[in-house]
């Protein structure tokens, strides 16, 4: 009786084994950040997407979820400079924040193959790029602004933040493209950041700008600027709460643009994972929702997943835009033929 009593207690412990081994190669292991963390900021300092990214470093810290991080700008087109530096550091130690910008320099064949593979982490709200002028100019609403710009598209400059063909530049040239402006013709002049574009503006060396809304906070609060017009599909709050947006003014807009984070390319299942959670609780913190509150953006979380598959559809459909408005280059290869030359590599 011993022999088969024997032979049936090591079959159930090889049964169990097998059994553990699968539920543990089932199981994604756990994944946590060590040593030093940084976030690339792929703008100037002062700006929307410079402070987004400090309150959103301070939280995670604060809420004790990661230790601090080092917050570092890197400024140059198509933010590339900010992407080389995320890039060269593998391992999902280093975030940037990921913006509609991103998917418009893809869709312009801008970025190299290894830049266009970053790691998508988290949706975090959406934003508005709004149309403002000084408040003494002559344009007051968006039937003068678009009454001149079709009569000479040049007559007025445009500032934005940072680079040709972005979403910023879109945020202004679609819906003046729907008013009947040749936007072609356009007098675009990009700035390093919006908190530069805005100076600018007051200074009297701009007609126009279009930048996101907390760029324009201070300014509207001290009667500084008059907003021509928001593109959302419905007015604002706040200091927003007075501005038309375009779709009350006969312009049948509103903008998808948004602000998320994302890594390195390669990122792990278990990194994902951490940075989706940590980066969801954060969004749910009073602070940050009284913070997106104050800046007039709308929250909108997506994990790493549904991000992904945002950033694809929209690198197709701003290609399609882009070449709509002429604000495609020549030689910028079609979303599918990058994505599979970048297959091959």
């Amino acid at each position: 009786m011993r022999a088969p009593l024997l032979q049936g207690l090591a079959l159930s412990l090889s049964f169990l084994s097998l059994s553990v081994n699968a539920q543990a190669q089932a199981a994604p292991a756990t994944w946590a950040p060590t040593g030093q963390l940084e976030y690339v900021v792929p703008g100037g300092p002062g700006a929307a997407l410079d402070f987004a990214a400090r309150k959103l470093t301070e939280l995670l810290a604060k809420e004790g979820i990661t230790g601090g991080f080092v917050v570092s700008n890197k400024v140059g087109a198509h933010a590339i400079q900010a992407l080389e530096a995320v890039q060269r550091q593998p391992g999902a130690q280093t975030l940037t924040t990921l913006s509609s910008s991103y998917m418009s320099s893809q869709a312009q064949g801008a970025l190299p193959p290894h830049l266009r593979t970053l790691t998508p982490l988290a949706t975090l709200f959406r934003e508005f790029t709004t149309v403002v002028v000084r408040a003494d100019s002559p344009v007051r609403n968006a039937a003068d602004l678009i009454a001149q710009l079709r009569k000479d598209p040049g007559a007025l400059s445009i500032g934005i933040a940072n680079t040709l063909g972005n979403h910023i530049h879109l945020g202004v040239a679609e819906p003046l493209k729907l008013g009947g402006v040749d936007i072609t013709r356009l007098r675009i002049v990009p700035y390093k950041s919006s908190a530069e574009s805005m100076t600018a503006l007051i200074g009297g060396h701009l007609d126009v700008v279009a930048a996101t809304t907390p760029n324009l906070v201070q300014f509207l609060q001290a009667g500084r600027v008059r907003v021509i017009a928001v593109p959302a599909d419905e007015r604002l709050g706040g200091v927003f709460a007075s501005s038309p947006t375009w779709k009350e003014q006969g312009i049948p807009y509103a903008s998808q643009s948004f602000q998320g984070v994302m890594t390195s390319a390669g990122a792990t299942p278990a990194q994902k994972a951490f940075w989706e959670n940590a980066l969801r609780r954060v969004t749910q913190t009073r602070e940050w929702q009284d913070f997106v509150a104050h800046n007039q953006w709308k929250p909108h979380f997506l994990g790493a997943d549904a991000t992904a598959e945002v950033v694809r559809t929209q690198v197709h459909q701003t290609h399609a835009l882009l070449s709509e408005l002429g604000l495609l280059p020549a030689d910028a290869p079609a979303p599918a033929k990058v994505a599979a030359a970048d297959a091959r590599k």
